[in-house]
């Protein structure tokens, strides 16, 4: 907060305010700092030098084991609030983990100017899509609007009060930049009919949202930037209908453009097949396919002429069940989902040498082709929890008779589920799953010693570190 005596020292020949005047300008003072907080940042410098307290997982120069902290995102359900953000710039790759604080403080001033660039470029190309087209009838977007000048006036200000050294070394960012991005072009209609889809889901981002109040609304405009650019500088991709959901995560955790930008950049070379019809095709076929082996009972009901095969999964697996659960929980399960603890290449590692120990053991000769032939390894965790809600709502599923009642049941879970005790139980299915295939393999592949539990042992910790 700024002090309430701001601007009335007499020294360096500044007259002193009066009482009334005083007051007015430690309220304004007051408002900027209330607005800043509000609306998100442009950038955020100081986090590129913020330390983590997670037990043993920064070293003194700000490096972080990256093993360890997916470890402890695992299993400790997340991380608390107030590291969210930090944490979350290491886990979806906007900071590399090997970095030092110092070298993040550079690598900060490049993305920052990159996007800076990057967004002039695409406001250039397309002048009429710079401002976001309003009917006039939503009184919070006009609000919005205006919100959003007033926080591009207080960077532009930043931006002016900066050192020459600063300014020196930011220009020559921005020359570099401009070089990277001068053969860049894009396609007119493609990226307007990007821009008018976005204009639309960015309307229907859930504003309930308290990031989305009063000043906040300002924050949609932020999210609409960040959306063209992407769409702009990844036409491979271009938009997809819930990437404004997916974003706007980004965006509440981060508070910063830049930032929220890079970060979800990163996240979408993972993720962006998932937006493709034969991506999402894939991982609902997937479902289907645990669920058979889970409970055929269920399975079957839900795959008769009357229902859409597990079309209802769509918008779960897409958006990380980010309507499912209460919100805080669901930006929890978002951070669990996406730390692929089970997935890391150092287990990989460790799993291969117990498989070759078990190979030693057992020496028939055809074990190489048959090896893992028991378990699917693209069952991911995020279909163990799609499974385990579906499982603890059966009954209720078994009685819908068409795609309607399938839908409408569904739709009422939105915001009701528990996230710990769906995780308990995702795990349950998860461990029986492996521990049954575990014992399939051992029994098919392993018959004149399948008695020692000790290759049992081996073999379930296998495949429980998934692909």
């Amino acid at each position: 907060m700024e002090d309430a005596t701001h601007g009335t020292h007499g020294t360096h020949g500044t007259p002193r305010q009066t009482a009334g005047e005083e007051s007015n300008s430690a309220a304004s003072d007051q408002s900027d700092v209330r607005f800043q907080r509000r609306v998100a940042a442009v950038s955020s410098p100081a986090l590129s030098v913020a330390r983590l307290t997670l037990p043993g997982v920064m070293d003194a120069e700000g490096r972080v084991d990256e093993s360890r902290l997916r470890m402890h995102i695992f299993k400790n359900g997340g991380v608390c609030p107030s590291e969210r953000g930090l944490v979350w710039r290491f886990l979806f790759g906007m900071y590399p983990c090997s970095s030092t604080a110092l070298e993040r403080s550079l690598l900060r001033e490049q993305m920052s100017v990159r996007f800076r660039v990057m967004k002039r470029k695409w406001q250039q190309f397309l002048p009429l899509a710079v401002r976001m087209h309003l009917n006039g009838t939503d009184d919070e977007l006009v609000a919005a609007v205006r919100y959003f000048d007033q926080r591009q006036e207080l960077a532009q200000q930043q931006t002016q009060d900066q050192s020459d050294e600063v300014r020196d070394r930011l220009a020559f960012l921005e020359l570099q930049a401009q070089i990277l991005f001068e053969r860049v072009t894009f396609d007119q209609v493609e990226l307007r009919e990007a821009t008018r889809i976005i204009d639309k889901d960015v309307a229907r981002t859930n504003r309930d949202l308290s990031y989305y109040q009063s000043e906040g609304s300002a924050n949609l405009l932020v999210l609409r930037d960040i959306l063209i650019t992407y769409a702009a500088f990844h036409p491979e991709v271009s938009y997809a209908q819930g990437m404004n959901d997916l974003c706007s995560r980004f965006l509440e955790v981060l508070n910063s453009e830049v930032d929220a930008y890079w970060s979800f950049s990163c996240y979408m070379e993972k993720f962006s097949k998932d937006f493709r019809a034969d991506g999402l095709h894939r991982k609902i076929e997937l479902e289907a396919a645990l669920l058979k082996e889970l409970d055929p009972h269920l399975y079957a009901h839900l795959v008769t002429d009357r229902m859409e095969s597990f079309t209802f999964c769509h918008r779960w697996l897409l958006l990380g069940f980010q309507r499912e659960f209460e919100h805080s929980d669901a930006l929890r399960l978002f951070e669990i989902l996406s730390c692929d603890h089970l997935e890391l290449i150092s287990q990989q590692v460790d799993r291969a040498r117990y498989q070759e120990r078990l190979a030693r053991k057992c020496s028939t000769e055809d074990n190489s082709e048959s090896e893992l032939q028991a378990i699917n390894t693209d069952f991911t965790f995020e279909l163990f929890i799609c499974a385990a809600i579906l499982l603890e709502n059966r009954e209720s599923l078994l009685r819908c008779r068409d795609e309607v009642q399938l839908i409408q049941f569904t739709s009422s879970l939105q915001g009701t589920l528990e996230l710990n005790s769906t995780l308990k139980k995702a795990e349950h299915h998860l461990y029986n799953y492996c521990k049954r295939c575990a014992w399939d393999y051992m029994d098919g592949c392993c018959k004149t010693d399948k008695s020692k539990e000790e290759n049992f042992l081996y073999q379930l910790r296998s495949l429980l570190v998934l692909k």
